[in-house]
């Protein structure tokens, strides 16, 4: 959801000489001041600011200022503690929220300043450029914001209707963030080969699986997300199949057939799977392609002469540029579905030769695809659907278990 009314262009600067405010330089944000090592002083000052918060006279006039003119009283009611990692509820960041729409953030408390949200995503240091690996506590801060209130809030539309919010990322996610120009505009999240699905489970990822992925609206139609779909791919070329997480929203559907199409060498390693990757659990993205395409041209074979009456300012060319234009969202899925326990899953590896369970998944897609008939709901299948407490399968997008 996106509110009227602009942000400050840079909130004011601190006047604290305590060692994390002696390091502020005057061209510096809050990716360039929060090293890793300032980080439990970060949290100290954020909860001494906070208590300070809950002790505040109704009479008091600290307020935030937006671009249009507005003042933001900051106070108590107008802030929430929003936790910055989803495996960590102790530690959370203190976020200003708008007074005409509650979902959405105008600033986050960080080295004694209320900084805007812009803000916060932009960098002095000129080195940050194209897709850096998520390492510093300020890069983490950065994520945050991208995820929960730049995709959450400002920047979830109707295209995006299909795919799920984003829940906060853990304290150790295997992430990139493309940087241009001084600003991170996009980003990816990798779930490791053996990396536990959950706290609550022993269940581990038996393949690599790119799991969110987003990129803001002012980069869109780049070629950014088909980028870092390749950059994924590489990063992985070891592996004889990777995954990408269920469910595909059907803007990623589109950028993994773009890939694809220009990359026939990747089309029998990218595969649709549910956390933790069984074989049984996959489905192979290429060979979904080729089936929504066979059930098309078979609809258009079948359907009423009378249907395909021309009709001006139609343009088959425009619609096959919109189709294959860069888009920009990932759905999220981190579920874990009820499978029996795998006492050493994190040790069941993807041998480069092909399984049993490999030959016959793909003879069943093959034929399959030899009778599209037979599917008529299948591209349905994986329609996102909202939570649902009676459904023991994959839901994290919303539960952020």
């Amino acid at each position: 959801m996106h509110c009227s009314g602009g942000l400050s262009s840079k909130s004011e600067k601190p006047h604290s000489v305590d060692k994390m405010a002696s390091t502020f330089q005057e061209d510096s944000y809050p990716m360039d001041i929060l090293a890793e090592s300032d980080s439990e002083l970060f949290w100290e000052m954020t909860k001494r600011y906070y208590s300070s918060l809950l002790q505040q006279s109704p009479s008091s006039h600290e307020f935030f200022s937006t671009t249009d003119g507005k003042q933001v009283k900051i106070g108590i009611s107008s802030v929430s503690r929003i936790p910055l990692y989803r495996d960590d509820s102790e530690h959370s960041i203190l976020v200003l929220m708008n007074p005409q729409c509650k979902e959405t953030g105008l600033a986050v408390y960080l080295n004694k300043s209320w900084w805007p949200i812009e803000d916060i995503l932009k960098t002095s240091n000129s080195l940050k450029d194209g897709l850096i690996p998520v390492q510093s506590f300020g890069e983490r801060v950065v994520l945050f914001v991208l995820n929960c209130f730049i995709f959450g809030a400002l920047e979830k539309g109707a295209e995006d209707e299909d795919a799920a919010f984003f829940v906060p990322h853990s304290s150790r996610e295997d992430a990139k963030i493309f940087w241009q120009n001084g600003e991170a505009v996009a980003f990816y999240t990798v779930k490791p080969k053996g990396c536990l699905c959950d706290v609550s489970t022993s269940q581990c990822y038996l393949l690599p699986v790119l799991d969110t992925a987003f990129v803001r609206r002012s980069h869109r139609r780049r070629g950014l997300m088909t980028m870092m779909l390749q950059d994924f791919c590489q990063r992985f070329s070891a592996y004889d199949a990777l995954g990408i997480s269920y469910p595909l929203s059907s803007a990623m559907f589109r950028v993994c057939q773009k890939f694809l199409q220009s990359h026939p060498e990747e089309q029998d390693r990218l595969w649709e799977v549910e956390a933790p990757g069984d074989w049984s659990q996959r489905e192979n993205i290429w060979l979904q392609i080729q089936l929504r395409q066979r059930m098309s041209v078979r609809a258009v074979h079948e359907a009423p002469k009378d249907s395909f009456k021309e009709e001006k300012g139609c343009s088959v060319k425009g619609d096959v540029e919109e189709t294959s234009s860069q888009s920009s969202v990932c759905q999220i899925i981190e579920g874990v579905v009820d499978v029996p326990n795998l006492d050493k899953a994190s040790e069941v590896g993807l041998d480069r030769k092909e399984t049993s369970a490999s030959n016959d998944c793909k003879e069943k897609v093959a034929q399959k695809l030899m009778d599209p008939l037979s599917l008529v709901k299948y591209p349905n299948k994986r329609k996102h659907k909202k939570d649902d407490s009676g459904d023991s399968s994959c839901k994290q997008c919303k539960s952020g278990s």
